[in-house]
């Protein structure tokens, strides 16, 4: 949603898994198989490989069974010559290059959804503006971290946060689900981003 509203036209997904709130195009299948098939086709290519090798919400011991995909992403989507993107969580930082971090907190959001991101063109981050919304936060749903969202109202969230909560929190507006909720991103990331990287196509 972020690339739309950026000024992308067309802003196709590519899952292994059914998303049926996916509120664009869908393609059900292999992404890194529909990349080498059909990603010449696109400006833009925006990935992100699964994060459970890296997330905090995954058991350490459980971390080590996932399969690490951030290398073979990159070098699927180098093969395409398109500037590209990859998002993960912060702790994958390692394995990424020179990445940038972005915050909710930024774009006036009362969330700290921190996420990293590497692109084939140059990117700004953003700085955090934590004093705006304090530390105080509530679970989400399968995680045994943070959420990290406050209430809209002003006032803190105790307790269980719905999903309605959760939509205003992260900037969406359309249907989704509360697991799909737990993996989303702020369509305000790639809004920002989407800016930069339409600037880095028009001037090619």
């Amino acid at each position: 949603m972020g690339y739309h509203r950026a000024g992308f036209d067309e802003v196709v997904g590519v899952d292994i898994k059914n998303r049926p709130h996916y509120p664009f195009e869908f393609h059900q299948g292999d992404a890194l198989e529909f990349v080498a098939q059909h990603g010449r086709e696109f400006d833009v290519i925006h990935a992100s490989p699964p994060c459970q090798a890296f997330s905090q919400a995954v058991k350490i011991e459980n971390r080590k069974k996932r399969l690490n995909l951030i290398p073979a992403t990159r070098d699927a989507l180098m093969v395409t010559g398109k500037p590209y993107v990859i998002e993960n969580v912060p702790t994958a930082r390692k394995e990424m290059l020179d990445p940038v971090r972005l915050c909710g907190s930024f774009f006036g959001l009362p969330i700290r959804r921190h996420r990293l991101f590497e692109s084939s063109v140059t990117l700004w981050s953003t700085p955090c503006s934590h004093r705006e919304y304090p530390a105080i936060y509530e679970p989400a749903w399968n995680r045994v971290n943070k959420l990290r969202v406050l209430s809209i109202s002003g006032g803190y969230v105790r307790g269980d946060v719905d999903l309605e909560t959760h939509k205003a929190a992260m900037g969406i507006d359309w249907e989704i689900s509360m697991p799909e909720m737990s993996e989303a991103i702020p369509p305000a990331y790639t809004e920002w981003i989407g800016h930069q990287l339409l600037e880095s196509v028009m001037e090619d």
